[in-house]
C-alpha cells in the first residue's frame, strides 16, 4: 500500500452485498445527474447491480469510522485478452463526503489492489473533460491525459464535451 493509503482516515475494504443499498443510493443520483458517467440516467437497480458489482473484477467501498459508506469503485481489465494487464476504474463519491478526500483515497487504494490484481497500468477511457475536479485529481495522482475524445459525451447542460482518455504506468518499465 502506498503511504496515503495507510495513513487514509477511510477503511476501504471489498463491497459486500448488504453494503448494496448504500452504494446503490450513491450511484442513482450520480448515474440521474448525466454529467460524469454515460450510463443511462435512468438506469435501473437492477442494471446499475450487473455494471458496478457484477461485471468488474471487484467492487469496493471508502467507509467513515461509522461505518458509514462515503464511496465505491470498481476495478476490471480495461480491455479482455492481450489489453487485460491494464487495469480500469470507476469512482462516484457521496456529495456530502465531496472534498474530503474519499476520491483520492479510493484511486491510491485501486492503484495497490491494481497492482495485487497483476495490472501494470491504469486506463480511463471516459472521464468528461467538464469534470474538472476529478480530472485534475486524477492528474495530481500522476495520470496523464493521452488522448481526447472530441465531443464524444453529451452533457445535460453543456451540450456535446469531450471526453479523455487518461493513463498511469504502474510498474517500473526500466526506460
Amino acid at each position: 500500500m502506498t503511504a496515503a493509503s495507510l495513513n487514509s482516515p477511510f477503511l476501504i475494504r471489498p463491497l459486500e452485498a448488504a453494503d448494496w443499498p448504500a452504494v446503490w443510493a450513491l450511484l442513482a443520483p450520480t448515474f440521474a445527474r448525466a454529467d460524469t458517467y454515460s450510463y443511462p440516467p435512468d438506469i435501473s437497480k437492477t442494471a446499475a447491480h450487473a455494471a458496478w458489482v457484477e461485471a468488474p473484477a471487484a467492487s469496493f467501498v471508502a467507509c467513515d469510522g461509522d461505518g458509514t459508506v462515503l464511496g465505491t469503485y470498481c476495478i476490471k481489465p480495461n480491455q479482455p485478452g492481450q489489453g487485460a494487464h491494464v487495469g480500469n476504474c470507476g469512482y462516484v463519491t457521496a456529495d456530502a463526503a465531496r472534498g474530503r478526500g474519499v476520491a483520492a483515497a479510493m484511486c491510491e487504494h485501486s492503484q495497490d489492489q491494481a497492482l495485487r490484481m497483476g495490472f501494470r497500468a491504469m486506463q480511463f477511457n471516459f472521464v468528461v473533460s467538464t469534470n474538472v475536479g476529478a480530472v485534475r485529481l486524477w492528474q495530481r495522482l500522476g495520470f496523464s491525459i493521452v488522448g481526447t475524445l472530441p465531443g464524444a459525451f453529451r452533457h445535460p447542460t453543456r451540450g456535446y464535451v469531450d471526453a479523455y482518455v487518461m493513463f498511469k504506468t504502474l510498474v517500473d518499465t526500466g526506460s
